[in-house]
């Protein structure tokens, strides 16, 4: 598996593009769809399917854009899909303006498997939140759940800080060496952030 990161958009959004045995696809395209589009043309691949996290505007404000380019399927958490709904709305709230996300979308579950990756169902920072676990080598895609020395916010929204710890822990039993491969910030490792990160810390009584 080969994973390209962009990083895009005013707030700093990690749009990545993965290649598997399954072809290639697109997880969380914040913005700049252009660039998008340039990289996986640079890197000779052609996208077969969007894949997001979860619903929040600055994840998804190319997605419009890509999938009028390359007729793409969207996949996304049904819980997520009333914040999907009124994502163009939720950017202008914060002074931003993306196009409003097409649909339908596929809907993601708990489990599933497809490009190669697992779905796992880590809501807290939005009720569908997810992420996309890959075994071998062992990387996650974490969203908006867990960065390098912090966590996904819990005040907005349909967040839920008790679930968001809750998905933290299920996220450590992974093996330590895994990849965290985040929506904002570098990427780190679970063992790295089980050791240092300040919200990992007494998590089980938190939890």
């Amino acid at each position: 598996m080969r994973v390209y990161r962009l990083t895009v958009g005013p707030l700093g959004e990690n749009a990545y593009l993965v290649e598997t045995p399954e072809g290639a696809a697109l997880i969380d395209p914040g913005d700049e769809a252009q660039r998008i589009l340039d990289l996986a043309q640079e890197v000779g691949l052609t996208p077969k399917a969007i894949l997001l996290t979860h619903a929040h505007f600055d994840h998804l404000g190319a997605v419009a854009p890509l999938v009028e380019a390359l007729d793409l399927p969207v996949y996304l958490h049904p819980l997520d899909l009333p914040l999907y709904e009124r994502a163009e709305e939720a950017a202008a709230l914060w002074g931003f303006s993306i196009p409003k996300p097409p649909l339908p979308v596929k809907p993601l579950e708990e489990g599933m498997r497809l490009f190669g990756f697992t779905v796992w169902h880590l809501p807290g920072h939005s009720p569908g939140h997810v992420a996309f676990l890959h075994p071998d080598p062992p990387l996650a895609l974490s969203g908006d759940l867990l960065f390098r020395g912090s966590i996904g916010r819990y005040d907005l929204p349909g967040a839920d800080p008790k679930a968001l710890f809750r998905s933290l822990k299920r996220l450590l039993t992974l093996p330590p060496e895994t990849r965290i491969l985040p929506g904002h910030g570098p990427e780190t490792t679970l063992g790295l952030e089980a050791q240092t990160n300040p919200f990992l810390m007494g998590l089980e009584w938190e939890a």
